[in-house]
């Protein structure tokens, strides 16, 4: 992912927190705001809290989501501003069971097509 796709700047999480809406099952929190600007493609947040794990564990989870937002993004409606949050379930989970758990979340967004 180029870095314009991400969402970096705590005043852009806590836009996205604020007006957007969210979605959640057992393993990601997903809040979803339509940005209004310019950029022709949607931006990726990833939030994982220290009670998930420690910086390893963190960055593997971190890693897997925004895997599966990658290898699914040709399909999801562009000009949103997405922040996935790691619930503590997500610990230890394999690829596979996050790729679907972030599919699932896109579906229920109605960002995937």
């Amino acid at each position: 992912m180029k870095k314009k796709d991400k969402i970096r700047k705590n005043v852009e999480f806590r836009r996205v927190y604020r007006r957007g809406k969210s979605y959640s099952n057992a393993l990601l929190v997903l809040y979803v705001f339509k940005n209004n600007t310019n950029i022709d493609n949607s931006r990726i947040g990833i939030s994982v809290s220290k009670k998930v794990g420690n910086s390893v564990v963190r960055s593997r989870v971190k890693r897997l989501i925004s895997e599966s937002y990658r290898l699914n993004r040709e399909n999801l409606k562009v000009r949103y501003d997405l922040v996935f949050v790691a619930r503590n379930a997500i610990k230890g989970k394999r690829y596979d069971e996050v790729e679907s758990s972030v599919i699932n979340l896109l579906k229920r967004a109605g960002l995937y097509n």
